[in-house]
């Protein structure tokens, strides 16, 4: 049931506030009456108004005093006002009135035609108004059911995960059957592929809900990305990862977050870069108050992906067709860089092939990650 319209009439002359509610009230349109500027506060302050008509010429309270009233409360500031007045067109009396808050003037006596589709035009200003709102509101509560949606269905997927992976691992160790090898070697892989897209989408969900708090400690960034090269590296890929530092290379960051920052970038490179290029990693501390680490790979990125790189849900074309990635891990990159105030940026090109450089605070402080940010 749709609900009813409120447009508020104030003026002191009884016959006047019967006439206009004999104009204006119709089905969807109810109009209140108030024969002065202290009744109609009352009413503006417990009905929800569309439109006021106000007299200027009224007792005690006139029709700017009113306005100015109604301006100066957060309830009631967005009510728009058209003066009546039976007064000549005066400039002061404009001046007063839009300074006051009016979005129109209509002297008496009243033109009907002319006062009806005003009306209509603010009545319908209000219509859309609320639907935008509704849909708003809708388009809100559906973003957090679906974030709270994402969140539970990553917890509880865990559990049988964690099961299968470490089900498949008990298999290769335990059976030589060389068939039975390959599909304990294909459910680990997709297993671990799966949990990789449940932690995306877990930290997606803690970015844009409660926000993830850092936990900074001091350590070595080549410590870190020696131990990422050796937990997400193939024995065989191994050989192609060069890891070079320079300087002091120790520094204050969530080693956590990081280390999601370097296997991300790391193994974007080991399954996107060319065979016969090596995967080079540069950490370069030579700077007193900052930590740079450069992943170069001989691939090539088009030059059209490279502005929404770090954009969520921008996977690349190879992982689309082979369903390696959500399209998350870049745009949970620059976020965790972002939360420690660092920065990251992509460059690629024929012959320096693929650079993602990443320049960290060497004293990164405790902080949050707040939703949207």
């Amino acid at each position: 049931m749709t609900e009813n319209i409120n447009i508020l009439v104030v003026d002191d002359i009884k016959q006047n506030l019967v006439a206009f509610e004999a104009l204006l009230s119709r089905p969807g349109i109810n109009v209140l009456k108030a024969n002065s500027g202290v009744e109609a506060l009352e009413l503006l302050l417990t009905n929800e108004v569309a439109l006021a008509l106000v007299d200027v010429q009224m007792p005690q309270m006139n029709g700017f005093e009113l306005a100015e009233l109604v301006r100066g409360s957060d309830r009631t500031r967005t009510v728009p006002l058209i003066f009546l007045t039976a007064a000549t067109h005066e400039r002061d009396a404009h001046f007063r009135g839009y300074e006051a808050g009016a979005v129109d003037f209509m002297y008496k006596p009243i033109d009907n035609d002319v006062l009806l589709s005003k009306v209509n035009v603010f009545v319908e200003l209000y219509t859309q108004r609320k639907q935008l709102a509704r849909q708003l509101e809708e388009l809100r509560q559906a973003l957090t059911l679906n974030e709270m949606f994402t969140a539970v269905l990553g917890h509880d997927l865990r559990n049988p995960l964690s099961a299968i992976l470490h089900g498949s691992e008990l298999l290769l160790r335990t059976n030589d059957d060389p068939q039975v090898c390959t599909n304990a070697r294909r459910i680990k892989f997709s297993a671990g592929r799966m949990a990789k897209m449940v932690d995306q989408l877990l930290d997606v969900a803690r970015i844009r809900s409660n926000g993830l708090v850092l936990e900074p400690a001091q350590i070595d960034y080549r410590d870190m990305c020696q131990a990422i090269i050796e937990e997400i590296a193939e024995p065989q890929q191994r050989a192609r990862v060069e890891l070079t530092a320079h300087g002091d290379t120790v520094g204050k960051v969530d080693v956590d977050r990081f280390s999601q920052v370097l296997s991300n970038l790391i193994g974007n490179a080991l399954q996107h870069g060319t065979a016969e290029a090596p995967v080079a990693i540069d950490i370069d501390g030579q700077q007193a108050d900052r930590i740079r680490v450069r992943v170069r790979n001989g691939g090539l990125i088009p030059p059209a992906q490279l502005p929404d790189l770090f954009n969520a849900f921008q996977a690349s074309p190879e992982s689309r067709t082979s369903r390696n990635g959500l399209g998350l891990g870049l745009y949970i990159v620059k976020k965790f860089v972002d939360a420690h105030g660092g920065t990251v940026q992509a460059t690629s090109s024929t012959g320096a092939g693929t650079v993602f450089e990443i320049t960290m605070p060497r004293a990164a402080g405790a902080g949050t990650l707040r939703p949207g940010a």
